[in-house]
């Protein structure tokens, strides 16, 4: 007799579903058993679910395919969920499977007890519960489809076409017509141009109008871009918030960016998304589209009239240039014996990997370096956990990625705490032979929480982090490993752990002291760090003054 599990495994299987991301555990012990027997599933054994959950993400986010992950019941299920938050949040599809205590226990707090469709109900799409095993072939169904219909996740896979959605006639014609009579349109593009880039660049030339990118737009439309002005946001340059706040017309495409206070004040906004509750969440619109963005960029085009007046185009690419060439200047060698510029490291790490490079970057000033200095090809990726914002992304990202891309060089932008919260995950790495390059920003500190700290007038405090030799650690466990604490090492370095032949991790002494600015500085900030400065001199520790000054004269002046 076929039991649940085998049905389960041959539903995945029928659906093309070749690899499974988890941990063993005696309540999925029919499921990884069904697996066993079936043996042409590879069961991708991690040593945390967190990191399998994450690890599912990047593998559906680099193949646009549904990918699958798998938890015990109580804990195994809860550590699932941040990275399944991250997964919905980043709007990939993933299945996971959760498995739970014996329905007659269940209300009377059995061991391991815990309500799964209640904890999973806000990081996902779908989430049922099976009281049946007659339910299991049709809700199985029931779930792929959700998950790739709404990319996100579903709990407990599958028609993989996404939607074509175009707006109504008179819809386009109302965008043309504003579009038309506008003098200065500026377009912010995000994660939604993925697929679109011909047809947006398209539509930039039309308009004679700079784009601008979000986080998650930065892969997709970078590249061979003549129009592009760089990134906007808390981590982004001075040219990208300046072509905004200087339009007169906003043209957003596929983007969700939160922050309210970078969007131009009194300008016509129009907004192209094809999920039809995110039109006008961020800002006021004056015309909203639901739409696939390339079909309706394609059905646009031919109602726009080309822009004769290129001045706007011209001042924001040339703005961009100089404030391209003021970021470079700072990604340079340090003077003497001073710790490594961070920029350096990503300048150098950037123009030594491969043109097809996946790169992940853990939240924080990883990301920070990796959104200015890594520049995007048609073939490069980038990974993270831009919506949600979870630490210790980077490596477990890697994992998934390198899985689905067996073939492609994965480098993981590490930082130290990052790393030190799930370091058990280069096991993981050398268990599954994983090629993956793991760079580390080694700073000894919670480097951007102190940067928070310092914009809001606090002083440091609890950002310590005293680190062991992470080569030494990572040599133990049989990875090719090296450390460098000056800048003139770095270059070989880089260029011999991204050369190994299997996985390699690289830990660079760079910086605590190195701000990344922000495009625009607010008076609010301006206050805070005065009121972080008087504070650190009454507590004694001025010297910290004098190493933020020495580290960042070259920004300043």
């Amino acid at each position: 007799m076929v039991t649940v599990a085998e049905n389960m495994v041959h539903a995945l299987r029928a659906n093309g579903i070749d690899r499974v991301y988890g941990i063993p555990g005696d309540s999925l012990n029919g499921f990884t058993d069904a697996l066993r027997k079936d043996g042409t599933i590879r069961w991708v054994h991690v040593r945390h679910e967190e990191s399998a959950a994450f690890a599912a993400a990047a593998d559906a986010a680099l193949t646009g395919e549904l990918a699958v992950v798998a938890g015990s019941c109580g804990p195994g299920n809860l550590h699932l969920i941040n990275g399944l938050y991250d997964a919905n949040r980043s709007r990939v599809p993933v299945l996971a499977i959760a498995a739970h205590i014996p329905t007659v226990e269940i209300g009377t707090g059995y061991f391991q007890e815990t309500h799964p469709q209640e904890l999973f109900r806000e990081s996902s799409v779908y989430v049922e519960y099976v009281a049946d095993a007659s339910q299991m072939p049709r809700l199985m169904e029931i779930a792929m489809r959700a998950a790739i219909e709404k990319r996100g996740v579903a709990v407990l896979v599958i028609p993989r076409t996404r939607p074509v959605i175009v707006p109504r006639g008179d819809e386009l014609a109302q965008a043309a017509t504003l579009l038309n009579a506008a003098k200065k349109v500026t377009i912010l593009a995000g994660a939604g141009v993925e697929g679109a880039h011909d047809e947006v660049i398209a539509l930039a030339d039309r308009l004679g109008a700079p784009i601008v990118h979000a986080l998650r737009g930065k892969e997709h439309i970078e590249y061979d871009n003549p129009f592009d002005v760089g990134m906007t946001g808390l981590l982004g340059f001075a040219s990208g918030f300046r072509a905004m706040d200087d339009a007169d017309t906003l043209l957003i495409l596929g983007s969700d960016f939160p922050y309210t206070q970078f969007y131009p004040d009194g300008a016509t906004t129009i907004q192209v998304d094809i999920r039809g509750e995110q039109l006008g969440k961020r800002h006021p619109l004056d015309l909203g589209l639901v739409g696939d963005v390339r079909a309706t960029a394609d059905a646009l085009l031919p109602r726009l009239q080309e822009k004769s007046d290129r001045s706007h185009l011209d001042d924001a690419t040339q703005h961009y240039r100089k404030t391209r060439a003021k970021l470079d200047d700072l990604a340079v060698k340090a003077r003497g014996r001073a710790p490594i510029h961070p920029q350096y490291l990503a300048r150098l790490i950037d123009e030594a990997a491969a043109s097809d490079a996946i790169f992940t970057a853990d939240v924080g000033s990883p990301t920070v370096w990796a959104a200015r200095y890594f520049t995007m090809t048609e073939k490069r990726r980038l990974i993270g956990s831009f919506n949600h914002g979870s630490m210790a992304n980077a490596i477990m990202h890697a994992i998934g990625a390198q899985v689905a891309r067996p073939d492609q060089q994965v480098i993981a932008l590490a930082g130290d705490g990052g790393l030190a919260m799930m370091l058990g995950e280069l096991i993981t790495i050398t268990q599954n032979k994983l090629p993956v390059k793991t760079i580390v920003v080694n700073n000894s500190s919670l480097n951007f929480v102190e940067l928070e700290m310092k914009a809001a007038g606090f002083v440091t405090y609890g950002t310590d982090l005293h680190n062991p030799d992470f080569a030494a650690v990572a040599q133990a466990l049989g990875i090719f490993a090296r450390r460098v604490e000056r800048s003139e090492d770095l270059l070989d370095a880089v260029a011999e752990v991204l050369a190994h032949d299997g996985p390699a991790l690289l830990d660079v002494v760079t910086e605590r002291q190195e701000l990344s600015m922000p495009p625009s500085i607010s008076a609010e900030q301006v206050k805070g760090f005065a009121l972080y400065a008087i504070r650190t001199v009454m507590s004694g520790r001025g010297d910290e003054l004098l190493d933020l000054a020495r580290a960042n004269w070259r920004q300043l002046f």
